[in-house]
């Protein structure tokens, strides 16, 4: 929120202008005399003016460290979208509306994510429980004049001994993965040469005919005609 007085581009003599999804709170002698809308409205004299800005707004958690149900923390970082529902609120009721939303959403990250264990919360990191900790931060919010739209759970960091662990669980699965595959193409190669050499012994004349093929360039190959009975004859 800012003093509309202090933008003389919104300003003349007898005029000011209100932009877009803003709103201009007027005060006379201290006192709130009306909420003005965006546009041009005719200027009272000796009137404060204050604008708020009512647009849909970012507000970045930075990591906080969040004890998890099994005892192990973790950091966790989220982004707040909200924007102003009561400008009157907003402007009176605290003096740092957005300082509440902030601490607000941490208190409610670290009551919901609490009660989950580590594991669960790895598991679910790109579904943690976003709709409880926005409800949780808008109960709150409301009493300072913002509507909070959703609070979403962008990075959670884990101890340096459990992203160790992790690895090491990911690169054991992808080894046991590779020796599976191995002994798989083992079993194949092994099942295809039994298959042939059953078909040799069914059919010698294909013994016969791999071994000329199997030979080198140049070998000689002798062929003998007849039975052990006819050599000796």
């Amino acid at each position: 929120m800012t003093e509309l007085e202090k933008e003389g581009k919104d300003m003349s003599l007898f005029t000011i202008t209100v932009p877009a999804r803003h709103c201009a709170l007027r005060y006379r002698h201290g006192r709130l005399d009306v909420v003005l809308g965006s546009g041009r409205h005719p200027r009272a004299w000796r009137a404060r003016h204050v604008l708020v800005d009512l647009r849909d707004q970012l507000l970045a958690l930075a990591p906080q460290e969040v004890p998890t149900a099994d005892g192990v923390t973790v950091k966790v970082g989220a982004v707040v979208r909200w924007s102003v529902a009561d400008a009157v609120t907003f402007v009176e009721h605290a003096a740092d509306p957005v300082g509440h939303t902030y601490l607000a959403a941490q208190v409610a990250l670290r009551e919901v994510l609490g009660g989950l264990g580590v594991e669960e919360i790895v598991r679910r990191r790109t579904v943690l429980p976003g709709a409880d900790v926005t409800a949780a931060t808008d109960a709150v919010a409301r009493a300072v004049g913002i509507a909070v739209a959703e609070v979403v759970v962008k990075d959670v960091i884990l101890p340096t001994e459990l992203r160790a662990a992790a690895a090491e669980l990911a690169t054991a699965r992808q080894r046991g993965q590779a020796v599976l595959e191995q002994a798989r193409a083992e079993t194949a190669a092994l099942r295809s040469l039994a298959n042939g050499a059953k078909l040799l012994d069914a059919h010698p004349a294909l013994a016969q005919l791999r071994l000329v093929q199997s030979a080198p360039p140049g070998t000689q190959v002798v062929l003998r005609v007849g039975g052990a009975d006819d050599a000796s004859r």
